[in-house]
């Protein structure tokens, strides 16, 4: 997320709290992931400034437990269950949202702007 000096911050902060939906032997969370320390932030599609190497959700399954949890494309991830995710790869970023004795993922991500979510709460 990048921002002009002098200019309002246009970012909100959203605490999400998946159930993971199982599937037989599988936990789903129903959201994939992007980005990372170890990836090439010009590559990621939310990078204002393509700079960014942040770990950012690039595909939400609709009706799927993120999407009934408010979780939306392009949400930058901050925390995991208290976690700290601004500095980890992308393999530590999956294993972190995907431990299988975890049936509820806690959440704390960014969205680029307030408008898109006010606008997504009136939904």
């Amino acid at each position: 997320m990048s921002f002009i000096p002098g200019q309002p911050v246009t970012a909100v902060v959203q605490r999400i709290e998946i159930r993971k939906l199982r599937q037989g032997e599988h936990l789903i969370l129903g959201f994939s992931i992007g980005g990372g320390i170890d990836q090439d932030p010009g590559q990621n599609p939310f990078s204002e400034d393509k700079s960014d190497k942040g770990i950012y959700v690039t595909r939400v399954t609709p009706e799927g437990p993120a999407e009934v949890a408010g979780l939306m494309m392009g949400d930058k991830v901050m925390q995991v269950n208290g976690w700290d995710m601004t500095m980890v790869t992308h393999d530590q970023a999956r294993k972190r949202l995907t431990k299988k004795n975890e049936d509820v993922v806690r959440l704390l991500v960014t969205r680029k702007s307030l408008e898109q979510a006010v606008r997504h709460s009136m939904m």
